[in-house]
């Protein structure tokens, strides 16, 4: 019976740290997302007016390479931004978990 209790709360206590676990990654998606979005505005303009005003980006810089260079400055930051709130979030929830730990020792 009493084992039966203990992993009933190991069980729930599994449930509530994937709950946490989905939630933070969550939040690093949208959070990600956003900065992408911001990231491709804030480079698209620059490249684009670049293109159309200085003749060595016109020789030099096809679609391709255009579309390559605004990629990849949303795609560092959706990844740079979706880890640090991730982990930002990760650390706020341990921390709030700290006095509970303490508690059951």
């Amino acid at each position: 019976m009493a084992k039966n209790v203990e992993q009933s709360a190991t069980l729930a206590s599994l449930d509530q740290q994937l709950a946490l676990a989905k939630s933070c990654s969550h939040e690093g998606v949208l959070a990600g997302a956003k900065a992408a979005v911001v990231a491709t505005i804030a480079t698209a303009i620059p490249t684009l007016a670049s293109v159309r005003m200085l003749p060595w980006a016109r020789a030099n810089l096809n679609p391709t390479a255009q579309a390559l260079i605004i990629s990849t400055a949303a795609g560092a930051a959706y990844f740079i931004v979706a880890d640090k709130t991730v982990l930002a979030t990760a650390r706020k929830n341990s921390f709030k978990q700290a006095p509970n730990m303490k508690a059951r020792i």
